[in-house]
Parts: C-alpha cells; structure tokens; sequence
C-alpha cells in the first residue's frame, strides 16, 4: 500500500507537532457487502514514529478505528529533524514515510 501516508510535522518552540492522514479501509469485519457476504477484517494493528533510533510514538489499533484514519502528536525536537512514520495491518501490509521538520 505504497503511497497510503501524508505526513506534516512543524517545530514550535522546541516542541514538534506532527500531523498524518492514513489512506487505509479498517474493515472491521462485521459488515457485510451487497451479496450479504461479511467483508473480512482488515485493520492496522500498529503505527511507530521514529527520530533516528527514538521511538517517539507508538499507537496499537483495532477495528474501532475509522477508514482513512488520521492521527497528531507532540514530541519534544527540533527543525531538521527526519520523523519516520511506519505502520502495519492485520494482513501483513505496511508502509513508511519520512518528513523533515519544518
């Protein structure tokens, strides 16, 4: 699922706020299609920022997340920084993407 993150993230005053938007479906396994057929479950189950080798977010989710989820958090750092966003779903998908601190 290449290409599936837009990620943001700005330093104010010592303090980084990133921002992401998530294209992802979070099926939750309970709905059912057209046919009355239930639609698998298929969700991301972790999402990790890292600064270098710092861990500076981790988030585990489940089926109670929505489709095209986005998230924002705050770490302490500066501008330059690379923030590297990751996750991975229940089906083994994944994806990363870096941004630099503006």
């Amino acid at each position: 699922m290449a290409g599936s993150m837009r990620v943001r993230a700005k330093e104010k005053n010592g303090i980084v706020t990133v921002k992401a938007l998530i294209t992802h479906p979070m099926e939750t396994g309970l709905r059912k299609d057209s046919d009355g057929n239930i639609i698998p479950a298929h969700f991301i189950q972790e999402v990790t920022a890292t600064v270098g080798d710092k861990v500076v977010f981790t988030a585990n989710w489940g089926t109670g997340v929505s489709k095209n989820p986005y998230l924002s958090f705050k770490y302490k750092g500066s501008k330059g920084d690379i923030v590297t966003l990751n996750w991975t779903d229940n089906d083994g998908h994944s994806d990363s993407l870096e941004a630099e601190v503006k």
